[in-house]
């Protein structure tokens, strides 16, 4: 049976994209809950390929922001691919460090992409995976702080290679809903050493081809469910991903320049016990 999305509903969930995909409260979760409340099977193909395919609203926005930051990267790896003197340059290594960071969550994602779409997606796995992931990011603050006080922080000249591949082996985490892939890959790289902002902005640069490759994935596989949705109720979610993520890549750069991420540590553990209080109780169900 065909799923029906209004437009409003195409709104809603761009919203809830746009605000979640960058900050590290995990917008698979968010948008699994949204889905729920909104009476929509979030199990059901269409649903599932519908919240990857409006991240390419998140994907412009990133590179509309990072425009000039990011066709330095390219132009640095382009240059050192030819030119042996260029390889010294720290945007060439920076640019390695997203490649290869991107590979890991692509491979993991295709093989496990069955139980991804479908066993994950439910809300007691989301509600486990915010309050135990949390966990983690009060962890890799306690390892900034110490990194700081000795004065062993690193900022974007000397991220490296392996900086890369432990982030990018990190950011498979965030492909259980609830976990936030910017939540993984923010805490794996201060948990480093690498200071809020470089490993907040390498969490952006990371995020264009995973999300673009979920996306694009997604909309080939399940593209007569999607069409079934409506093409103007997607077209719709997709700009107004765009327009929030755009603001919220602002707002959380200038937030972690000079704050930590416990803040979203205790939102993520109250909602995940607010979500478990729910489900307990059959106010909601987990699929």
């Amino acid at each position: 049976m065909p799923v029906e999305l209004s437009y409003l509903q195409a709104i809603i969930l761009g919203i809830v994209e746009g605000l979640t995909e960058f900050l590290p409260v995990s917008s698979t979760g968010h948008l699994t809950i949204t889905e729920q409340l909104l009476g929509l099977p979030v199990d059901a193909p269409a649903v599932t390929a519908y919240t990857a395919i409006i991240q390419i609203g998140a994907i412009a926005a990133t590179f509309i922001y990072f425009a000039r930051k990011i066709a330095r990267l390219l132009i640095a790896w382009v240059t050192g691919m030819v030119n042996p003197q260029a390889r010294q340059q720290h945007d060439y290594q920076l640019a390695w460090a997203v490649i290869v960071g991107s590979i890991p969550v692509g491979l993991v994602g295709f093989a496990l992409k069955d139980v991804i779409g479908g066993p994950l997606r439910s809300l007691w796995v989301v509600a486990g995976a915010l309050i135990a992931w949390s966990a983690v990011m009060w962890w890799a603050e306690g390892r900034h702080d110490q990194i700081a006080s000795a004065g062993e922080q690193r900022g974007e000249g000397a991220v490296t290679l392996r900086d890369g591949v432990i982030i990018g082996l990190v950011q498979c985490f965030s492909l259980i809903p609830g976990v936030s892939r910017s939540g993984a890959t923010i805490s794996a790289g201060i948990a480093r050493g690498i200071d809020r902002v470089t490993a907040t902005e390498l969490s952006f640069f990371l995020a264009i081809p995973a999300l673009t490759a979920a996306g694009i994935f997604e909309a080939v596989d399940n593209r007569d469910a999607v069409m079934d949705l409506g093409v103007g109720q997607m077209l719709v979610g997709i700009v107004v991903a765009f327009a929030v993520a755009y603001a919220s890549i602002a707002w959380l750069l200038r937030f972690v320049a000079g704050n930590s991420l416990r803040s979203f540590v205790w939102y993520r553990i109250g909602l995940g016990i607010l979500l478990v209080g729910a489900l307990w109780a059959g106010g909601i169900s987990a699929t």
